[in-house]
């Protein structure tokens, strides 16, 4: 199984929609958990030219940037007159002369930053700036979410925030603006699909693990289109593979031949057998910088999929979608 294993998270995962980093002021910076989880990832940021165009350094090369390298501090901003935190992981070695790619995650509803995290592993990605932005009190409970559920907190603006605290990012770290991505599980992967659908000028690649994808996002109508990569199990009671109409859930086969439709990919959709009940299906053909790949996974629940037990699960699942992301990330930066 661990060959398999080895190959699945080698293997190319697609269809993120691209988004540039911006700055804001790290205003009452404080410092988050401590204990980075351990490197899971490869050597890819920093670029100073070659690529796709080489790297495009942010304003914020050559300023301090308020923490130590290796190191998880929560920063603030003020986001359409709401003050809003999240967490932000300098890698091992950061200068404020090279441009890092930077990974966003977004949490589920009811979570925290520090539990995405633990859970994702991004801040032991190589070179990579990890950020976890924290969502807003909703109405269940005043559970933190993020925009597009049925319980989203009333009339907070999450892309306003997204784009707020790429700005922040931008003004106050030295980012790659051709390298930011953002990655999401449950609540959190349908807001990151809503983010593919709103910002893939900025944002270069999306991923969804066990995205909850309601209606309450609203049509999608992206300006270009975007690398989406997405991960969900058949054993999901949470956000069933099949579909909740009651809650105006889609069933996951709907839902990804409408992102396909929105990419311009070919009809007819490949399947790979990955063995363990894993299938991974890559649509081709798609317009531009688009692309959609999907991992089904058969005994997997309502999880960020991982072969060593995380918050989600202390049950080991048969991949480790960790790897695979950050490997769609590195090879979709964004063009233009």
């Amino acid at each position: 199984m661990g060959a398999r294993r080895g190959m699945r998270a080698g293997a190319v995962a697609a269809l993120f929609l691209g988004l540039p980093l911006a700055a804001g002021a790290p205003a009452g910076a404080a410092p988050a958990q401590a204990g980075a989880p351990a490197d899971r990832g490869g050597s890819w940021g920093g670029d100073r030219g070659g690529g796709s165009g080489g790297a495009r350094p942010s304003a914020g090369c050559g300023q301090d940037p308020g923490q130590a390298p290796g190191t998880s501090q929560t920063r603030t901003l003020t986001s359409a007159g709401q003050e809003r935190s999240y967490v932000v992981h300098l890698p091992d070695g950061y200068r404020d002369g090279r441009a890092y790619p930077v990974a966003l995650a977004y949490h589920g509803q009811g979570r925290t930053s520090a539990y995405m995290e633990e859970l994702t592993g991004f801040s032991g990605l190589k070179n990579t700036i990890a950020v976890y932005p924290q969502g807003a009190p909703g109405t269940e409970d005043g559970k933190p979410s993020w925009q597009g559920a049925p319980y989203s907190a009333p009339g907070v603006d999450d892309v306003r925030f997204t784009a707020d605290l790429l700005d922040a990012l931008e003004r106050d770290l030295c980012v790659d603006q051709r390298r930011v991505h953002a990655a999401g599980k449950s609540n959190g992967g349908g807001f990151v699909a809503l983010l593919a659908c709103r910002m893939p000028e900025r944002i270069a690649s999306f991923s969804a693990v066990s995205g909850a994808y309601y209606p309450q996002a609203g049509a999608c109508e992206p300006t270009r289109e975007a690398p989406v990569l997405t991960f969900h199990g058949e054993a999901d009671t949470t956000i069933p593979y099949g579909g909740e109409p009651a809650k105006g859930l889609p069933a996951l086969p709907d839902w990804l031949a409408e992102r396909a439709a929105l990419a311009g990919c070919a009809p007819g959709a490949r399947d790979r057998d990955e063995g363990d009940g894993v299938t991974v299906r890559t649509w081709h053909g798609c317009d531009g910088r688009g692309a959609l790949v999907h991992y089904r996974i058969a005994s997997l629940a309502h999880d960020w999929p991982s072969t060593t037990p995380n918050p989600d699960s202390e049950t080991p699942a048969v991949m480790d979608a960790t790897p695979v992301i950050e490997r769609f990330m590195r090879t979709h930066p964004l063009g233009g």
